[in-house]
């Protein structure tokens, strides 16, 4: 119990101010396009600065990355090929298999991931976070999507799809930050602290920005929400169990097993909900996932930070 209490109390003020977005929302002052503005600041300044600031703790030649990429693009490869099985087993419609393919792999590395391993286990974390969360935008951004066009009615266009891949502030982003280490760019003095100003006002920003979203979500009835239930349940703890037991059985080192799996155990994050409004998606059952795993994360996070030591 008290190695979770400490897992916890390492968490809880990331998610106070969630729960400070979340009041804020209920006032007049706030708008539905606050949260537009602030993700768009998250999205094409404050992430991709603390992804390249993030670089700068990557020590060449030091540790490889490879198995850590091979592993989790496997996870995720194998979680959009379950939702085939789980849609044929309870007969579900083609626009809920087409809501699982994001569903059950893509949780929310980057607003959550990403601040909470930062938190956890300190800056020398970040390298790690940032790729994971490349890892898994490129899968999302292409088997995601291609996927989601194939089983819908859409026509698939490659040049789409390829120019929202490398316009990715966040993926491009990683690039960069892997050119400055590897080309071993020396940036100005001023040009490092102005990056590490923004990557620092981030998390803030965005978990604000998800509290506000949380906060103008309607509630429902109760009926509804069984489905939220056993999928946030399934995202949040038996495929990332089973991750970690595969993991186990592999030399993957300690620190990147944690992170891994912790971001694994994610819930489902805003670029999914984005995406299933795009393509008229079971929107209100997405919606509801991302409210109920991000409430519930607050005991889930710790849960797996104790498990994993």
């Amino acid at each position: 119990m008290g190695h979770f209490l400490v897992a916890f109390k390492t968490v809880l003020p990331l998610f106070l101010v969630i729960v400070s977005g979340a009041v804020f929302s209920r006032t007049k002052v706030c708008t539905s396009e606050w949260t537009d503005v602030l993700n768009k600041y998250a999205l094409y300044i404050g992430f991709p600065a603390l992804v390249i600031a993030s670089m700068f703790e990557l020590e060449i030649g030091k540790e490889s990355y490879a198995e850590l990429i091979i592993y989790t693009s496997v996870y995720i490869v194998f979680c959009m090929v379950l939702a085939f099985p789980i849609a044929k087993i309870f007969r579900l419609s083609k626009n809920m298999l087409r809501s699982l393919f994001l569903i059950l792999p893509f949780g929310n590395f980057a607003y959550l991931g990403i601040p909470v391993l930062e938190n956890a286990y300190g800056k020398e974390i970040l390298p790690a976070a940032a790729i994971i969360s490349a890892i898994y935008l490129f899968w999302l951004l292409t088997l995601g999507i291609i996927l989601i066009e194939i089983y819908g009615e859409e026509q698939i266009h490659p040049k789409k799809l390829a120019l929202n891949l490398v316009q990715n502030p966040l993926l491009l982003s990683v690039i960069a930050g892997l050119l400055i280490v590897f080309l071993r760019i020396e940036l100005p003095e001023f040009a490092v602290k102005t990056i590490q100003l923004f990557a620092g006002s981030v998390t803030a920003v965005v978990l604000f920005s998800l509290g506000i979203f949380l906060g103008k979500q309607k509630t429902g009835k109760l009926k509804e929400w069984y489905g939220v239930f056993i999928l946030v349940g399934l995202t949040m703890l038996i495929l990332p169990f089973i991750f970690y037991q595969v993991l186990l059985q592999t030399d993957i080192p300690t620190r990147l097993l944690k992170a891994s799996v912790i971001d694994a155990s994610m819930p489902l994050g805003l670029t999914p909900y984005v995406l299933s409004e795009m393509y008229k998606l079971k929107t209100t059952l997405v919606a509801r996932i991302v409210v109920f795993g991000t409430i519930i994360s607050v005991v889930v996070i710790p849960f797996w930070m104790v498990i994993l030591g």
